[in-house]
């Protein structure tokens, strides 16, 4: 991976070479967020993937640093700071006076019998992720689909949080994105803890 990958409103991450040094907006306290990650690696679709987890959220100039990999590696996905926010409150399991966006989302899924089965962050081309959002659902006859649509590495990892689903990578992403590991080493270290404020995106009914 040369440079930072981000992910915009339109679906794209776009690199910069600030990835080695993440921009942290001025003004935010810190803690760490870490999942206990787990090494797997399965076969999808005829391609192999690699179980990853969020590590940790960094607010920074741009957006959100989301951390993701497991104890061999970590690279970074950058998202914008409601996404970021979500995934936080995911991760804390904090609770809302309304339903934010991806509360939503995860509410007409349920509504219609469907539920997140895994996502997986299937591909990297000029310096953009690809994700697919792997849905099965169910109908009153107990007749099961699966659904796979295209979307935004950010939304799949909130939904994937949100509703505790397995989030995988391709081999051929996980060979060619860069190890960011030392840098989060060098964050927790360092005492440096991230956290984002969870009223950013209750403004919106």
């Amino acid at each position: 991976m040369r440079g930072q990958q981000t992910d915009d409103i339109q679906g794209s991450q776009h690199a910069s070479d600030s990835s080695k040094n993440p921009r942290v907006a001025p003004g935010h306290g810190f803690h760490q967020l870490v999942f206990l990650s787990r090494i797997s690696t399965v076969k999808s679709v005829n391609k192999t993937v690699i179980e990853v987890h969020v590590r940790a959220v960094l607010p920074t100039s741009g957006g959100c640093a989301v951390f993701v990999g497991n104890t061999d590696k970590v690279f970074i996905v950058y998202v914008d700071q409601t996404v970021g926010s979500a995934i936080t409150m995911f991760m804390r399991e904090m609770s809302k006076e309304r339903p934010l966006t991806h509360d939503l989302m995860a509410h007409l899924m349920t509504a219609v019998g469907a539920r997140v089965e895994r996502v997986i962050i299937n591909d990297l081309k000029n310096a953009t992720y690809y994700a697919r959002m792997i849905i099965s659902a169910e109908n009153e006859l107990q007749q099961r689909k699966i659904i796979e649509l295209d979307a935004r590495p950010s939304d799949c990892i909130a939904m994937a949080t949100q509703q505790k689903a397995p989030i995988y990578v391709s081999q051929e992403v996980w060979d060619e994105v860069e190890d960011m590991s030392d840098v989060l080493r060098k964050m927790e270290e360092e005492g440096l803890r991230p956290e984002i404020d969870p009223e950013s995106e209750t403004t919106e009914e």
